[in-house]
């Protein structure tokens, strides 16, 4: 059977400001506030027996006398805000903790701190519908426990709501910032590991900083066969790696591979029947599920181990492996900022003397002239059906295109605007900008716009047999096509004559698997988005 590893992200204790908005002062008689409160009762469970009691003071009566636990007084005790209060009920729920050692809890640090203890033990649980404000007895509850008969009823019910909804407000904010400082304790403790174990890159990327909730999208795209069926079937990148493998089995013989990104397993398989002594494949997406099941039916499972989980928070079961191995292209060749995870895997758990593979790459630039395509796509808005709809094209040309683009229209030549190493590259040189020259071979008088293509390479130096391919549009297509960037106003150029321009590419910040592209181009600047 597939050995099979459960990912958990590793988090940060921390504390969660002050939330409280209203009177620390003690009510001088809690039983007219627990009398209160017991007007919308319902069952509740004990925190340290089985007992179920009709109301929450009840409870909270039932274990101050039976269990000589005050709820009240660790709240006060602790200063415990909402977020507090909630994960001391669900840590107490879980953990089962022996209601003697509450009392003697220091102030610091809790036993409750984990944001883990945010997620309810008990759905739709009482105890945690209940405000700590309420029961220690701030100026709200106070209000709000006014006999209905009172003249300031209604007043009473509004301050109430507007104390509630204020409270919210300043929870929502706290959590936020709490959340951030725990990204970027997060952030620190894996910086502080890169510098400290490899001294290659230590800084980390955005793609790093995402919680598991917040990359959620990117993997579930990766969970339907669907498009792992189109990148099987593109035979320029399948049979590209597996020839790689199966020519040089001299750089795979009893080495440990780990394939970051690994999908249906395919590449893993490869390097297993290329010599390799193992493999470790980790996915995050649930494509790994049937990926366990591709490599027992292959009778691999002795060789290939599969973990699921991103790479940036799971624990390998070695603590180096001799080759990097993964498919790791977006259009754009950097789109999805996949690449980002194999560099954390590269600095991390390369050993010395190892390499990732493909090790090279480069992204080139060509112009393209196309009337007929700048018709259909920019013109078009000019007179739709009689109306004038040229407002829209501000919003067409800045989202680029992926799409397959006719050979016969290219009119000048390629240039790389940048190369990579994956073996040295840096996190920071994958946003970058570059001057261009497109050298113009064609007698077209204008550019229409500009495409991207990327080229790769298994070129380590030990390789007998070194093997590369192309995405650009006068070879083979393959699944990644090319990445087209519309001009809104053709350039008119002649054969012979050189268009100058410059590229800048970065991060999205607020996707940053996602790209900004902005062309510099005589007199004009257009920034394009790839998401």
């Amino acid at each position: 059977m597939a050995e099979y590893t459960d990912a958990h992200g590793r988090g940060a204790a921390e504390e969660i400001p002050e939330l409280s908005d209203g009177d620390d002062d003690d009510l001088d008689d809690d039983e007219e506030q627990w009398q209160w409160m017991e007007e919308d009762s319902q069952p509740v469970t004990c925190l340290f027996c089985d007992r179920v009691m009709s109301s929450v003071p009840a409870v909270l009566q039932h274990c101050t006398a039976d269990h000589q636990v005050n709820l009240v007084d660790l709240i006060r005790k602790h200063n415990l805000d909402d977020y507090g209060y909630i994960k001391m009920i669900n840590f107490i729920r879980s953990s089962k903790y022996d209601p003697a050692c509450l009392t003697d809890l220091p102030a610091a640090p809790l036993p409750w701190e984990s944001e883990h203890f945010l997620q309810p033990v008990l759905q739709d649980d009482p105890l945690l519908q209940t405000d700590p404000e309420e029961l220690c007895g701030s100026e709200a509850a106070r209000v709000a426990a006014c006999p209905l008969s009172e003249p300031k009823t209604h007043d009473a019910l509004l301050q109430r709501a507007q104390a509630a909804e204020e409270r919210a407000r300043l929870s929502e904010e706290a959590l936020a910032r709490a959340m951030d400082d725990l990204h970027k304790l997060r952030l620190l403790a894996q910086g502080l590991v890169l510098n400290t174990e490899t001294g290659r890159s230590g800084n980390l990327g955005t793609v790093a900083e995402l919680r598991e909730d917040e990359d959620e999208a990117y993997f579930s795209s990766y969970g339907h066969y669907g498009i792992h069926e189109e990148m099987l079937k593109d035979k320029v990148r399948t049979e590209s790696y597996r020839n790689f493998m199966y020519q040089n089995p001299e750089v795979f013989r009893d080495k440990v591979v780990l394939d970051v990104g690994c999908g249906t397993g395919i590449l893993s398989m490869f390097a297993a029947r290329a010599g390799a002594k193992k493999v470790i494949a980790v996915d995050q997406s649930e494509i790994i599920y049937q990926a366990m099941d591709i490599v027992r039916s292959n009778q691999l499972e002795d060789k290939i181990t599969l973990i699921k989980g991103r790479i940036e928070d799971i624990n390998l079961p070695v603590e180096k492996v001799d080759i990097i191995i993964s498919e790791w292209m977006g259009y754009f060749l950097l789109f999805e900022s996949m690449l980002d995870s194999v560099l954390y895997a590269r600095d991390l758990y390369l050993a010395d003397g190892g390499s990732v593979y493909p090790d090279l790459c480069n992204i080139s630039l060509v112009a393209v002239g196309d009337t007929q395509k700048h018709q259909d796509r920019i013109a078009f808005w000019d007179d739709v059906y009689g109306f004038n709809m040229a407002c829209m094209k501000k919003a067409v040309v800045p989202e680029a295109m992926v799409e397959v683009v006719k050979a016969d229209t290219i009119i000048s030549d390629s240039t790389v605007i940048q190369t990579f190493n994956c073996n040295t590259v840096c996190l920071s040189e994958l946003e970058f900008t570059s001057d261009f020259c497109l050298k113009i071979t064609d007698t077209t008088n204008c550019t229409h716009w500009l495409i991207m293509f990327f080229s790769y390479f298994f070129l380590f130096h030990l390789l007998l047999h070194q093997v590369m391919f192309s995405t650009g549009p006068q070879v083979t297509k393959t699944h990644w096509k090319q990445t087209v960037f519309l001009l809104e106003r053709p350039i008119y150029v002649k054969a012979g004559e050189e268009l100058l321009g410059k590229i800048t590419v970065r991060k999205n910040k607020k996707d940053p698997r996602s790209l900004l592209v902005t062309l510099d181009l005589q007199d004009r600047k257009q920034t394009y988005s790839l998401q």
